[in-house]
């Protein structure tokens, strides 16, 4: 037996994640003329976070994840609009309300399986894109919610059209927020979500409750993705009707399967990856670019078992030095 497979997981950060980490600090100097961008692909990356929790920890298959993102990104906008711009507790109260409708549907969600859920994620995703559409006097509709004025970063450091404090607030957001999930996925928890995922009707026998654990990471994916969409409404000042669309969540669930589903890092290289396949390719082929991302996807699925990285990864096994049994 692989002894590897016997080992917990360990919490200690890797030279190769360090190198990541300092990706997006060397964009910000090598690449002045897409902060924007940048800064919107940590924001999609966060996104693919939250679902990343649900999918690939714990197994709950979504189709409305966008829901919980547009309620973050209505939270924030509305508090911004009525006089409240201060961007961390904007995030913060859209947290909490992404996280308290999250606990409500886990009631729904917990008690069917893989087709159910499908369909009680997606109902509610679209019963709050047509609550929002219809309110139109609060969420301004189709033409979105404008006239959004957010306020000064610790007081201090002022939201600009180049990006700059966009881009560090978003960083600092993504990574404080990595850190601690990449600390609940690897803790006793997060390794009884996936016990859960690979056999959920066994865990039980170990006194494992099953729905309760479900119930806490699909609150804390919930929240999370309430956070992304804050962001998103906060450094753009607007929030437009797609924030709940259907479309939002397809898009999540292929940038999970670009970068692999159960590793946190794939939601972040999925993100980055259709992302800027997205800008350049539909800035070379308007018309057609979505063959190109489809094409590239199936490419993926074929050679690329777990997505990019789980590729990656079997490739570095294939050179890595076998271990004296």
């Amino acid at each position: 037996m692989d002894k590897s497979a016997l080992r917990l997981p360990n919490d200690r950060w890797k030279p190769l994640e360090i190198a990541f980490w300092l990706l997006p600090v060397a964009s910000y100097f090598l690449f002045p003329d897409y902060l924007v961008l940048v800064s919107q692909i940590m924001i999609v990356g966060l996104f693919a976070l939250s679902l990343d929790l649900i999918l690939g920890y714990a197994g709950i298959v979504s189709l409305g994840h966008a829901a919980f993102f547009g309620l973050g990104a209505y939270t924030a906008g509305l508090l911004s609009v009525h006089g409240w711009g201060e961007p961390i507790s904007g995030v913060l109260a859209a947290a909490i309300v992404a996280g308290i409708v999250g606990f409500i549907v886990s009631f729904l969600v917990v008690r069917g399986q893989d087709l159910a859920r499908l369909m009680v994620t997606l109902g509610i995703g679209l019963m709050l894109f047509e609550a929002a559409n219809k309110a139109a006097f609060i969420t301004g509709g189709v033409d979105g919610l404008s006239g959004m004025a957010t306020g000064k970063l610790f007081g201090v450091f002022e939201f600009d059209l180049y990006g700059k404090t966009a881009f560090w607030y978003s960083f600092g957001v993504l990574f404080l927020l990595f850190v601690v999930l990449r600390r609940l996925v690897n803790s006793p928890f997060g390794m009884s979500l996936r016990g859960i995922r690979e056999g959920g009707r066994r865990m039980p026998a170990i006194g494992a409750n099953v729905d309760r654990r479900l119930k806490a990471i699909f609150t804390i994916g919930a929240a999370v993705a309430g956070v992304a969409g804050a962001l998103l409404a906060q450094t753009t000042q607007f929030v437009g009707l797609d924030v709940l669309g259907f479309p939002r969540s397809a898009e999540l669930l292929i940038m999970l399967v670009l970068g692999g589903t159960g590793r946190l890092y794939g939601a972040l290289i999925g993100a980055a990856v259709f992302m800027v396949a997205q800008d350049k390719i539909s800035g070379l082929d308007p018309a057609y670019w979505q063959f190109y991302i489809g094409l590239f996807l199936v490419l993926i699925v074929l050679f690329a078992r777990g997505g990019i990285m789980g590729g990656a990864e079997k490739i570095f096994a294939r050179f890595k030095p076998k271990e004296p049994a």
